[in-house]
């Protein structure tokens, strides 16, 4: 089972798109493949959440975290060994975490909990809300945005992660972001 959550050793630089729902992750690790000419990781959750609610029409419930975090780390695992020089994650276990905690009292699954805080990555982006709310059948807290913000930042220093905030348009983000990728490319 734990080592369903373990990262596999690869040949890359990782980067992770980190912060709450509808902050233009997605867009950006699009955006960020496209301009390295390499690979990213979608957020494994999202396509099992909206599976889960077109079937059944039921939200996340705690006992479909692990199953969400096998999948995104099995994702990684698989397309880190497609490139040697990026990959760009659409979300890290860390994500799952802190949207754990958010949603169940504070509770975490002790073992997802472990591999959010052990599995590492070179550099964290975290994406601010100064975009538009986009709706749909997943997302359910524009009002709390600046709540779950302050959150997913008070992850990245409690567990010491490195991170970088993003905010401005898409372009000001893909400059930021694409600035700090090459920086670590070098030291690579």
């Amino acid at each position: 089972m734990e080592k369903n959550l373990k990262q596999q050793p690869s040949n890359c630089l990782k980067v992770v798109l980190f912060g709450p729902e509808s902050t233009g992750k997605t867009t950006l690790s699009r955006q960020l493949a496209r301009y390295y000419n390499s690979i990213w990781v979608p957020e494994y959750a999202r396509a099992y959440l909206q599976n889960k609610w077109n079937n059944e029409r039921k939200t996340c419930e705690p006992e479909d975290l692990l199953p969400i975090a096998k999948g995104q780390i099995r994702l990684e695992n698989e397309l880190a060994q497609k490139t040697d020089t990026v990959l760009i994650c659409d979300t890290d276990l860390l994500e799952t975490k802190v949207y754990s905690e958010a949603y169940y009292k504070g509770n975490c699954d002790p073992i997802l909990e472990k591999y959010a805080i052990e599995n590492t990555y070179d550099l964290y982006f975290l994406t601010y809300i100064d975009v538009p709310w986009e709706a749909d059948d997943l997302r359910d807290k524009p009002q709390e945005r600046e709540e779950m913000f302050n959150t997913f930042e008070a992850a990245l220093k409690k567990y010491n992660k490195p991170y970088v905030l993003l905010k401005g348009s898409k372009q000001e983000r893909l400059k930021l972001a694409t600035k700090h990728i090459d920086n670590l490319l070098l030291k690579k």
